[in-house]
């Protein structure tokens, strides 16, 4: 063989090598984690974790450097996510003004309030889906757009059914939002990054859930209830304004034609039916009829509890869903949710961790300023006041949490933020007083809202620590519906036994009380239950039933307890679930 001919072997043979070289990185790429480059924006550039991680070597585990503009892009995010939040609950403190200037009936009063979440819930994942593959900066500004407009219509509403349809809209604004705003930072951030971004945007759930009744007790008290959603117009401009010039388009890999509108349609009906039945149990009946029921402008058999046949119509509408996406999944089809997420571990595990403290912790929120205004006698503005210390603990858990996360782990600091949430709700079961000083509360709900900044952000960064990014809008829509119903589900829960305690506590007091003529007594507690406690102030402007309203608060403030040993009893179960979720070692990942 001529020397030039092994020449040319050798030098093949070396050209080969290096290819083989070059595509087991390639591999070694791809198996660090598909979700890091799968996920491309639209303008073909990548995405800026991965530009600032090509700059500063990411590839080799270094941090990257941090960018300016992702971090302000996350603050109008998070302002957007703070609009959606502070509007599912503005509304408790403002409707007696709505109620009485309006002139509405209490079945439209009671749409006003759950019409927003039931179709809240009902679209997360659908949008989610829609969120992935048509564009996340995309989905979050169309439905930014439609909760303005919305709101503009329910601040210049002239009637119950207007103001409903209101609300309606402003739901269906809120679902495009809420899931694509975790899409958005799940693309955008990387490595140690994600853990703080995902704290900002944790504790900016759990404060502004505290601060809007102290908005709308402020708006309503001094300007006018309509302002309670007029607010939403300038600060909604504001966030349009920065995702246009601070947040990238970001959308998933999925080129597949078609739509999953089965799909779709089935887990709108289900989620929608399931937390509908949840929210209106105690209401309505979970089997007979407790009260007349009818939607608006469409008839409803008189005896009928509708909560049974929406949880029957919800339930057998999911089992349908989860067919549906199976079969779908086995024909390489497009579908609303891939159903493999639920192989990943920690998605999985994460998913029942978060729906088990959601029910723990919203079921609180919903008792606590039932008890501040109608036991202790705060106004809106000052039960507003009084729940402040939990928005104050929640934003200052953000940074404790991203620091503590880094060095050990999201688990850990999820499961810290349920201890302190267990601390925070027990101190209330001990302490909690009808005659209480203002001043009880406050280092309880502080260490309260500290837990639920903790374990809110680094639930959902543990949750979704797996997810490819290409599938983001799934894994974010399908963690936010898994909140929902457990918040939904912990409201029912702990409404009963709020009002379940309530009756039977004020029934053991005013059995066989002097002057109270036969009969009278169960008449009253009637009306202390049925109001939520509303009825207690009247009762104690008389001096013939000062005794009963007395008799009332304690009752109510007995029930408050132990309805708070229940959400622990909820949130040490949350606790064990956590165990599950084990290390995140994604979370270091660039």
């Amino acid at each position: 063989m001529s020397a030039s001919v092994r020449m040319l072997r050798a030098l093949a043979a070396r050209r080969l090598e290096g290819a083989v070289r070059r595509l087991k990185v390639t591999d070694r790429d791809l198996e660090r984690g598909p979700r890091r480059d799968a996920d491309v924006p639209v303008d073909g550039s990548a995405p800026s974790g991965a530009r600032s991680g090509a700059r500063s070597g990411a590839r080799s585990g270094e941090q990257s450097r941090p960018d300016r503009r992702r971090w302000l892009g996350l603050v109008v995010v998070s302002l957007g996510v703070a609009m959606i939040i502070v509007d599912s609950t503005i509304v408790n403190v403002a409707l007696p003004a709505i109620i009485r200037e309006l002139s509405i009936t209490s079945t439209d009063a009671q749409w006003v309030q759950e019409s927003y979440t039931l179709v809240f819930a009902a679209l997360l994942l659908s949008f989610g889906r829609l969120a992935d593959r048509y564009g996340r900066r995309l989905l979050f500004l169309a439905g930014l757009l439609v909760f303005i407009v919305a709101s503009v219509l329910a601040a210049l509403g002239q009637n119950g059914p207007e103001l409903i349809g209101a609300r309606i809209l402003q739901g269906i604004g809120g679902a495009a939002m809420l899931p694509t705003s975790l899409s958005i930072i799940n693309a955008e951030f990387r490595g140690r990054d994600r853990g703080i971004a995902f704290a900002v945007w944790g504790s900016t759930i759990g404060g502004t859930a505290a601060l809007g009744p102290l908005l709308g007790g402020w708006l309503t008290t001094s300007f006018s209830w309509r302002w309670a959603f007029g607010i939403n117009v300038p600060l909604g401009v504001l966030v349009i304004v920065g995702l246009l010039l601070l947040v990238g388009e970001s959308k998933g890999a999925d080129v597949r034609p078609g739509v999953d509108l089965g799909g779709a349609l089935l887990s709108i009906v289900g989620f929608g039916g399931v937390v509908f039945a949840l929210i209106e149990g105690r209401n309505y009946g979970w089997w007979g009829s407790l009260k007349p029921f009818s939607l608006p402008g469409l008839p409803w058999p008189s005896g009928v509890s509708p909560v049974p046949v929406s949880l029957a119509v919800g339930v057998l509408a999911l089992v349908l869903f989860v067919v549906v996406e199976l079969r779908r999944n086995r024909a390489d089809q497009v579908v609303i949710l891939d159903l493999q997420l639920f192989t990943i571990t920690s998605f999985r595990n994460g998913n029942v961790a978060a729906a088990v403290v959601s029910l723990g912790e919203f079921g609180l929120l919903f008792s606590l300023p039932l008890w501040f205004q109608n036991v202790r006698g705060y106004s809106a503005f000052e039960t507003g006041l009084a729940l402040l210390p939990l928005a104050v603990g929640s934003f200052a858990a953000s940074g404790l949490g991203a620091q503590v996360g880094a060095r050990r782990g999201a688990a850990f600091v999820v499961r810290l933020g349920i201890v302190l949430e267990i601390v925070g709700i027990a101190a209330i079961g001990l302490f909690a007083r009808a005659d209480s000083a203002w001043w009880v509360t406050v280092p309880c709900l502080f260490v309260y809202g500290m837990g639920v900044g903790l374990a809110t952000a680094q639930l959902t960064g543990v949750v979704l620590v797996d997810v490819p990014v290409a599938q983001s809008g799934q894994g974010s829509a399908t963690q936010s519906t898994s909140r929902q119903l457990g918040s939904a589900l912990g409201i029912a829960i702990l409404g009963t036994v709020l009002f379940t305690s309530l009756g039977s506590n004020l029934t053991s007091a005013l059995d066989g009380a002097p002057g109270l003529p036969g009969g009278q007594g169960s008449q009253l507690v009637a009306a202390v239950v049925d109001s939520a406690g509303a009825a207690i102030p009247s009762l104690g402007a008389n001096p013939a039933t000062a005794a009963v309203a007395d008799a009332a608060r304690v009752a109510f403030t007995d029930a408050t307890r132990a309805t708070a040993w229940v959400a622990v009893a909820f949130l040490l179960l949350g606790l064990a679930v956590s165990f599950s979720l084990g290390r995140t070692p994604g979370q270091h990942e660039d």
